[in-house]
């Protein structure tokens, strides 16, 4: 999904992996130097180095003792590069190291001297991770985290240790990672002291009177309706109160033989229900969030309607043999389980789009959901003629889909524009196709930023322009201009009247009404754009790109009048294994000013009808995506250790 660009270009998200050497300074000089050589020969053979390196996408700094590394790719490149140095340093025991990991805002400077250096709380905090362990420790910020726990296969590598006070009275959350001969599973030393994860520092002299400071009454006060909030939103949802025409398309199983064929029954999957979705008697929930429950396994049908907030779901299968092909597809009831409707399709593989139609009027029919005539045509409108040219597409959308959660997001987006250049020059009317081309190029210039060229943009607009030709008129089309003004000239009225235009057609579509919240918190309206995020969370419930920017805009606004926590609440509830990723953790690291300023405004306005003038300050502290968003630091963590780039002694 889209996340929101900024005005601000000083500051980058860097991924930064700090290292040194424990004991250094106690080592002789000719010691000193032959442990840095090695440490260098060693960080400068992993691959994740050499890759970064080779696409221009990583900084050097040496501090002396050792070095940072800070990665323009992807966030799990430090967490990589971190493995592979621990596993090498297993064959060498003299060479005690240990590595800290943070995504930060970063950004070049040039010094005094006019000699490069970079600054940003970025460093400081993943210098400060670092301090937190021993030798052989890697340990990560709860930033870096929260982000690695969204990925199975890191969970189970993942220790927590609880808060650290370091440098200047400063406390950092940190988290151990280690596995087999990668890392080190003992408790850090300063993690076994009685005074780790204290809530607040002991008093040097007790006051002869208690006295309790108006800030802290007013963040208790807080305190207390974000907890209710939160306690709100964790309770089991009410299924019941799903609208009856709501419903959610599950993955397809891929009978086929060949499993390669699993992006046909995804395609077939998508189709039904980019059908279902036009039609604006239904809520029908995005792909994205559906995505998550993958057929093959069990499913509890009933959790999932909860957890979708909606009242029905299909599921169904895919078999393709030759040229033939067999589709069976069933409503089901999430409420009680019960079968509403099912039907099996045995046809020649030609007719598959006339089967995806049938589907999903069929369940239109059963949902007794109104049809416009322009609705009935565009569900019987075929994507296209050419079923190989439908195979590539269907491939190149599960690569977006998934690209902004992946490691390998970039080649990600490449391998998908390929496929889609193949797809349209096969057929060059598939008009889908042209609308996913242009995304895909806005990926890469914006969205990403791993190609933030006039070249790009241009294909982007070249893909746009193609679509228009098909479907000038069409929903698809007005979105994806809104998105190219958005992303590649960043004309927000323009992007915003398009849109106006897409939401005519495309009623069920989240981005819609997420760019609509974004454009509109830019120009001042808080109210209306919270409001139509919150319908973007509605149809994408599962979402946890969107929870999670949605959450930066709340974080930008302060805190919001009475009746807009109880959405608040239920972002609070969206897919995370983390705490931080609360809104009391971002209230928290927005400092005592802040929050007395909100607080007031929150009294101000309750039951007034209106939002208060509320403060645009953004913790860098809280920063969640990297590759996506620009920062303004805050005040707390504007403070910058700067390290020269171009200095010839040390690590690097």
């Amino acid at each position: 999904m889209p996340p929101e660009p900024s005005s601000d270009v000083k500051f980058e998200i860097g991924h930064v992996l700090f290292i040194d050497i424990v004991g250094y300074s106690k080592l002789l000089i000719t010691d000193q130097s032959e442990r840095l050589q090695k440490l260098k020969e060693i960080v400068w053979g992993t691959e994740q180095f050499r890759q970064a390196q080779a696409e221009g996408k990583l900084l050097r700094l040496p501090t002396g003792d050792g070095g940072a590394l800070v990665f323009r790719s992807h966030p799990e490149a430090p967490v990589l590069c971190a493995m592979e140095i621990s596993k090498e340093l297993k064959r060498h025991p003299e060479l005690q190291v240990r590595m800290g990991i943070h995504s930060g805002p970063v950004n070049e400077i040039t010094d005094l001297n006019a000699q490069a250096n970079i600054a940003g709380a970025g460093i400081n905090i993943a210098q400060r991770i670092m301090d937190c362990g021993d030798a052989g420790h890697i340990l990560l910020s709860q930033h870096v985290a929260d982000d690695l726990e969204q990925y199975p296969r890191w969970r189970s590598h993942l220790h927590d240790l609880g808060e650290c006070e370091v440098k200047h009275g400063v406390r950092v959350h940190a988290v151990n990672l280690y596995v087999d001969e990668v890392g080190n599973p003992e408790v850090p030393d300063k993690f076994k002291r009685p005074d780790v994860g204290a809530a607040l520092p002991a008093a040097k002299e007790a006051p002869s009177k208690l006295t309790i400071p108006k800030w802290a009454m007013i963040g208790a006060v807080v305190a207390l309706i974000v907890m209710g909030v939160l306690l709100w939103s964790k309770r089991t949802p009410n299924i019941s109160a799903a609208p009856d025409k709501s419903i959610a398309i599950l993955p397809f199983e891929n009978l086929s033989e060949e499993k390669a064929n699993a992006f046909f029954a995804d395609g077939v999957q998508d189709e039904i229900l980019t059908d279902l979705s036009k039609i604006a008697d239904l809520k029908v929930i995005s792909r994205t969030s559906v995505m998550q429950y993958k057929s093959g396994l069990a499913r509890n049908l009933r959790k999932i309607g909860e957890e979708l907030g909606v009242a029905h779901v299909v599921e169904g299968s895919v078999q393709r043999a030759a040229n033939k092909i067999r589709v069976n597809a069933q409503l089901i009831d999430a409420r009680n389980d019960g079968h509403l409707w099912a039907q099996t399709y045995d046809r020649d593989l030609a007719d598959v789009f006339a089967i995806q139609s049938e589907i999903a009027k069929a369940i239109a029919d059963q949902l007794q959901a109104k049809l416009s005539p322009n609705e009935k045509k565009a569900i019987e409108q075929p994507p296209t003629t050419d079923l190989a040219a439908f195979d590539l597409d269907s491939r190149a959308k599960s690569l977006l889909l998934t690209a902004a959660f992946s490691a390998t997001s970039e080649r990600d987006v490449r391998k998908a524009i390929e496929l889609l250049d193949e797809a349209v020059k096969r057929d060059p009317s598939f008009f889908d196709a042209y609308c996913q081309l242009a995304y895909a190029h806005e990926t890469l210039y914006a969205v990403q930023g791993f190609d933030h060229t006039p070249a790009r943009l241009a294909l982007a607009e070249a893909a746009l322009q193609a679509a228009t030709r098909l479907r000038p008129d069409a929903g698809e089309t007005h979105l994806e201009r809104a998105q190219y003004l958005y992303y590649g000239r960043r004309d927000y009225a323009g992007a915003l009247a398009e849109l106006e235009s897409a939401r005519r057609t495309l009623p069920n579509d989240p981005r819609i009404f997420e760019l609509t919240g974004f454009i509109l918190r830019r120009r001042g309206q808080q109210e209306e754009g919270l409001r139509n995020l919150q319908r973007a969370a509605e149809l994408d419930p599962r979402n946890f790109l969107l929870c999670n920017r949605s959450r930066s805009v709340i974080k930008g606004w302060g805190v919001m009048p009475m009746r807009s926590l109880r959405w608040i609440g239920r972002l609070a509830s969206c897919p995370t294994t983390s705490k931080r990723g609360r809104l009391v953790t971002c209230m928290n690291s927005a400092g005592k000013e802040t929050l007395d300023r909100s607080t007031r405004r929150l009294t101000q306005s309750s039951g007034k009808g209106r939002a208060p003038s509320l403060p645009r300050r953004m913790s860098g502290s809280c920063a969640r995506w990297p590759n996506t968003i620009r920062l303004r630091p805050s005040a707390r963590s504007s403070r910058s250790a700067t390290m020269p780039l171009g200095a010839k002694a040390g690590f690097f």
